[in-house]
């Protein structure tokens, strides 16, 4: 095959024009072309919009169109794939994957897949009962404190806008999005440079993996919470877990576990055991609510609101004088800013989107880089510490009933409380206070989101309007904590392997589940 890039069509036209585009760089005629697949593509607005393409064409004679075509924008293409790992003898002992986010799922699939039937533990619920709870709290009831948007299937990954996009190439991300697409997700993801599977989607493709699981001889147990761990020198040997119904113990020699950034009791009671973990830096910051048809205007312009495009979508970071960075993170087209607090007292946020993302708003969380230095402790979970006081403070100012503190941009630059919103109606439910957020946020993340916003409406015009929304706080960036591990995946108990964003090795659903395979691999080797 041969790999053609730079093809351009415009918002609207017919992805069948890509052949005869293609046939016009290769010198050939689109009869010759025997198959052609989209590899890439992305949206190209920096001057006349465009859609540009990356494509794989088969065709006869390959080698000697290559050389004749003699063209920079074509390449050979042979793509690499990802290989399972030899089948084992099912162990005497199963392997345990503690965490149903996207590490533990794609541990547990390699760890079936390849025979070891292993045990899938869970503290929430599946994302059925799952969505009930989260609709059930955002409608103004109680926080269930094991089923939220934080734990249960799908990890926090399954209520956002699930985005795929990574900064590094690793031969598992193909193998992962195929099993989405295989599972229900849509297959643009495959082709997509933004790819989404958006909230609904991926509740679809949970539901289709869960059943591939329990094929597989998966023993799957929802409602199951580590509670302890049993070490033996220097080696784990079993592990205590809680249900409804009490406690019960489960021999363990090896242990997957993806416990998520937000599994604070869990990296508690490791330490506690011995396990040996660090500070980690993350972000903290607020969610910043704009228009979407604002959005479409400044980075579409003429072409805004086209049926041909997907809803912006943009990526800011700045460096301010006062030593910090600010950028954006987690930017939901079309979606809402959702309650994230998974513990009592607690007001968390976090953005969510459906696949169409076609609701009114777009939003993003506006962040500030956070270091060890600013923990006022060198304990080890003095990052957790952190981020419970700024839950806390943002609890209390809105009024102690998970309603979250809100602002508008023009009103949190002129230290002024808001009163209401402008033109941008808040999405987060239950709901907001009008308020200032410079009482519940640290002051340098107040003063550096000051700095930010008008460097930021340069790259993007509006960015900073005055209606724009501020809500408090978002503080699950990612985890404050990283578990120590070597280069066999172990961490200094053996047969213990931390993995994904809350041990501290990944940022966001593809590199998480492509930790997760990794340790299912390592682990595997030590059946042989």
């Amino acid at each position: 095959m041969l790999r053609v890039d730079g093809l351009k069509l415009r918002p609207g036209d017919d992805e069948a024009l890509l052949r005869q585009k293609a046939a016009e760089i290769l010198r050939v005629s689109a009869g010759q072309i025997l198959a052609l697949r989209i590899l890439r593509r992305s949206v190209d607005a920096r001057e006349e919009l465009h859609l540009v393409y990356a494509v794989a064409v088969t065709l006869s004679q390959e080698d000697s169109v290559y050389k004749r075509c003699r063209d920079k924008r074509v390449s050979r293409y042979a793509p690499e794939r990802y290989s399972l790992p030899k089948p084992v003898v099912p162990p005497s002992t199963p392997p345990i994957v503690v965490g149903a986010g996207p590490a533990g799922l794609f541990a547990a699939l390699v760890l079936a897949r390849c025979g070891a039937r292993p045990i899938l533990l869970e503290r929430g619920r599946c994302v059925e009962q799952r969505r009930q709870d989260v609709e059930r709290f955002w409608s103004g009831g109680v926080l269930n404190l094991e089923s939220n948007v934080q734990f249960g299937e799908g990890g926090a990954g399954a209520f956002s806008d699930g985005k795929l996009n990574t900064g590094t190439k690793n031969l598992r991300h193909r193998f992962i999005l195929e099993e989405l697409v295989r599972c229900g997700a849509p297959d643009t993801i495959l082709y997509d440079a933004k790819p989404h599977v958006g909230t609904d989607m991926l509740h679809i493709a949970l539901k289709n993996l869960r059943a591939e699981l329990l094929a597989l001889g998966t023993d799957i147990r929802f409602g199951h919470r580590l509670t302890a761990i049993g070490v033996q020198d220097g080696a784990l040997r079993q592990i205590t877990v809680r249900t409804d119904e009490g406690l019960y113990e489960l021999p363990a020699r090896q242990l997957v576990i993806a416990p998520g950034h937000s599994a604070r009791d869990t990296f508690a009671m490791l330490y506690q055991a011995g396990v040996t973990m660090e500070q980690k830096p993350f972000a903290v910051g607020v969610r910043i609510e704009h228009r979407q048809c604002d959005m479409d205007a400044a980075q579409y312009k003429q072409y805004a609101s086209h049926p041909g495009l997907p809803a912006a979508t943009y990526k800011l970071s700045c460096h301010l004088p006062n030593g910090r960075s600010a950028f954006s993170f987690c930017v939901c087209p079309g979606g809402q800013v959702v309650a994230a607090a998974s513990e009592a007292g607690r007001v968390v946020t976090n953005g969510m989107s459906e696949y169409a993302r076609d609701r009114e708003n777009i939003n993003g969380a506006l962040l500030v880089n956070v270091t060890p230095e600013d923990f006022g402790s060198d304990h080890p979970l003095a990052g957790i510490a952190f981020q419970r006081a700024l839950e806390e403070r943002a609890y209390a100012l809105g009024g102690s009933t998970y309603a979250a503190p809100c602002q508008r941009a023009e009103d949190f630059l002129a230290h002024r409380p808001s009163v209401s919103c402008g033109k941008v109606q808040p999405s987060y439910r239950p709901r907001v206070v009008y308020t200032d957020l410079h009482a519940c946020l640290p002051s340098f993340v107040a003063e550096t989101i000051e700095l930010a916003l008008p460097l930021l409406d340069r790259k993007i015009h509006g960015y900073a309007h005055g209606d724009a929304l501020l809500t408090a706080v978002e503080s699950r960036s990612s985890s404050p904590v990283r578990i120590l591990r070597g280069a066999d995946g172990q961490c200094n108990v053996a047969g213990l392997y931390p993995c994904g964003e809350g041990a501290g090795y990944a940022g966001g659903i593809l590199s998480a589940a492509a930790d997760g395979m990794r340790c299912a691999e390592q682990l595997l080797e030590k059946f042989r």
